[in-house]
């Protein structure tokens, strides 16, 4: 069952989490999104939704964006953030431009194609009921179609950053209207390398935009690129990172070798509580091929990494969200973007390399108010980034004791020339090992005795020690 990526009814119960703008609680915070003063048509595309109350994200953030602050917000994920700043948003495309053009008044930046396909459907799904025009440029995809978009008068654009700056370099985006920037899942962009992208889209802009800045935490070079991208911007936190996914069941079981993880991943698999599953890999390499083991081993598989082209994510995400995909194994590429209620487990083969990525991937699962299993296979490389994930969430991961049957290591296809030769079709003698074949005489060359080297012409014999004479060897 697909989830709906623009709302989720639950809000965060921990009484530890806590709301702050400026460091100070926030009161008085709307019961719902009439008392926001939305614009008809936005209620009523709402409405078609099924939604009328807003997420704790969506009251405490939507009412100080809507005064033209920026924002800095986290919240964990599953709770509503995108229509956090997609309301707002298209609250101010509803009034009239304050400069005639045909390029976008909003640009959302997002750090994955599959995030910036889930923002779009959001936004088209509250924008049914209006005039407004969106659109999505990523990577990917042919140049042709997205030039064709960037010509026609466009009030809303979702990019990733790395496509819009191809865009921008030869000139086929006009940013002089934009009067809104957001930056989505701000954290992992930072952290897939995209600090001078996102500055020098962001200098290109006019100065006196507005920027709302969500992510799933505000540390690091978060506070550094805010630094420099907002003014005076209202901080809204939810919870830190100690209090998030307290729906989500975490374990973790150690690996004493790599045939020990597949053999405990194969019995976790077979739970048949596990209705679907991601399973995390470090490489892409390493997912193609655990994947195809997973395969051969009768599970309904597919892998799902960057080096895919998008029709294949895209394919791959929709059998997922369809129910025909029951285990995906994915990079980090997958840890955003990707909502689907009927993943009740996620499964760390491989773990992460950077602590906050676990939050992100455990995400996947415990959706919408939803319970969800998270399950870390740890070898003994693996016990420094077990403490820090521990060190970040402030718990200690639950240990399983499963008891697995070791499966036997998989031999390695033998190679043709190893393979025996019955299996040809010819029967031979056996060589003895470590013989030289006799040569095959050619031509005018007389065949030489088995064991025994022929000379060739102009060429230079070892001498009776073993070494050869100075100069060209032709060996």
């Amino acid at each position: 069952m697909l989830a709906n990526p623009l709302l989720s009814n639950s809000t965060l119960s921990d009484p530890v989490a806590s709301s702050l703008v400026s460091g100070k609680p926030i009161e008085n915070t709307p019961p719902d999104f009439r008392a926001m003063a939305l614009a008809e048509p936005l209620l009523k595309g709402l409405k078609a939704c099924g939604f009328t109350q807003p997420t704790e994200i969506q009251s405490r953030s939507i009412p100080s964006a809507l005064e033209g602050r920026d924002i800095m917000a986290s919240a964990q994920t599953g709770t509503g953030k995108t229509a956090a700043f997609v309301l707002p948003a298209l609250q101010r495309l509803l009034t009239t431009a304050k400069t005639p053009g045909r390029g976008p008044r909003v640009l959302i930046l997002t750090p994955t194609r599959e995030l910036a396909g889930q923002v779009e459907q959001v936004v088209r799904q509250l924008i049914r009921f209006t005039p407004l025009t969106a659109g999505v440029i990523v990577g990917g995809l042919s140049f042709g179609p997205q030039e064709r978009l960037l010509r026609k008068p466009l009030d809303l654009l979702v990019a990733t950053p790395g496509r819009l700056l191809d865009h921008m370099s030869s000139g086929g985006v006009d940013f002089s209207r934009l009067e809104i920037l957001v930056l989505d899942e701000a954290d992992r962009m930072l952290d897939m390398g995209f600090v001078k992208p996102v500055t020098k889209i962001a200098a290109a802009l006019p100065a006196t935009r507005q920027t709302l800045l969500f992510s799933a935490t505000l540390e690091g070079e978060v506070n550094r690129i805010s630094a420099r991208l907002l003014r005076n911007p209202v901080r809204i936190q939810l919870a830190s990172a100690k209090v998030r996914h307290e729906g989500i069941q975490q374990h973790m079981h150690v690996a004493e070798s790599p045939e020990h993880k597949h053999s405990l991943l194969s019995h976790l698999l077979e739970n048949p509580a596990l209705t679907q599953a991601i399973v995390f890999t470090a490489t892409k390499r390493g997912a193609d091929k655990l994947a195809q083991r997973l395969k051969d081993d009768g599970h309904n598989t597919a892998a799902l990494h960057g080096n895919m082209r998008q029709g294949a994510r895209q394919r791959t995400v929709d059998l997922l969200r369809q129910g025909r995909v029951r285990v995906l194994v994915a990079t980090d590429v997958a840890a955003r973007g990707i909502d689907v209620v009927g993943i009740s487990h996620v499964i760390n083969f491989d773990m992460p390399m950077v602590a906050e990525d676990y939050i992100h991937r455990i995400g996947r699962t415990g959706r919408n108010g939803a319970f969800g299993t998270a399950i870390s296979l740890v070898g003994r490389q693996d016990r420094v980034k077990l403490g820090m994930i521990e060190r970040l969430t402030g718990r200690r991961l639950e240990p399983l004791n499963l008891q697995v049957q070791m499966r036997p290591a998989r031999p390695r296809p033998a190679a043709q020339s190893e393979a025996p030769e019955e299996s040809q079709g010819v029967a031979r003698p056996a060589r003895r090992q470590g013989a030289r074949p006799a040569r095959k005489p050619s031509g005018n060359t007389p065949a030489q005795p088995a064991g025994q080297r022929a000379f060739r012409p102009g060429s230079r014999p070892k001498s009776r020690s073993g070494s050869r004479p100075a100069g060209r060897s032709t060996w």
